[in-house]
């Protein structure tokens, strides 16, 4: 088995795992991969887009190639979409390949950290607090199932979130010898 010298952060839509997915791969000199970026960038289209015209399950394909390719990427810090988790070979790549760092941000933080910029596709054709709750019964005990670690996001700024990390996981890794 590889070295899981690589970072993975999974969690709902709005718990950060861009922003703190970008200065966790500066502070340790590792690439930033975004999953959602990196499928627009192979693509050509934005991911609403690709819901429209392929639906969930045409996106859904995308991602499970797109995870099982930029998990085997050594020393990445990869951002996955709130989604990726729903297939279990998402969850065995990401479990087996690196360290998984579960970002956890309540329903009240996602609907603030929704309201604007990037479009959701999930979110569109309901109440959006609905939509969240459910997603979050549904996804959440798989982000735990494969979760090194977990970390509340609620309220906390991109740096102190980092920095938590960056202990947990050198905790870690002192206790497993890796």
């Amino acid at each position: 088995m590889q070295g899981k010298d690589s970072i993975f952060l999974v969690g709902p839509m709005g718990a950060g795992k861009s922003a703190v997915g970008r200065k966790l791969a500066e502070e340790l000199q590792m690439e930033f991969v975004d999953s959602d970026d990196y499928i627009e960038e192979r693509t050509g289209v934005d991911i609403p887009y690709i819901f429209e015209r392929e639906g969930e399950h045409g996106f859904r394909t995308r991602e499970r190639l797109a995870i099982e390719e930029l998990t085997r990427l050594p020393r990445v810090v990869l951002a996955t979409g709130g989604g990726a988790v729903q297939d279990p070979a998402n969850r065995e790549h990401l479990g087996e390949r690196g360290r998984v760092v579960y970002l956890h941000a309540t329903v009240d933080q996602q609907l603030k950290r929704t309201r604007s910029g990037r479009e959701r596709p999930m979110l569109k054709g309901g109440d959006p607090r609905e939509i969240l709750e459910s997603l979050m019964a549904i996804r959440d005990p798989q982000y735990r199932e494969i979760a090194d670690v977990v970390v509340e996001t609620d309220g906390r700024r991109v740096t102190a979130v980092t920095r938590e990390i960056r202990r947990r996981l050198a905790e870690l890794s002192q206790a497993t010898g890796d």
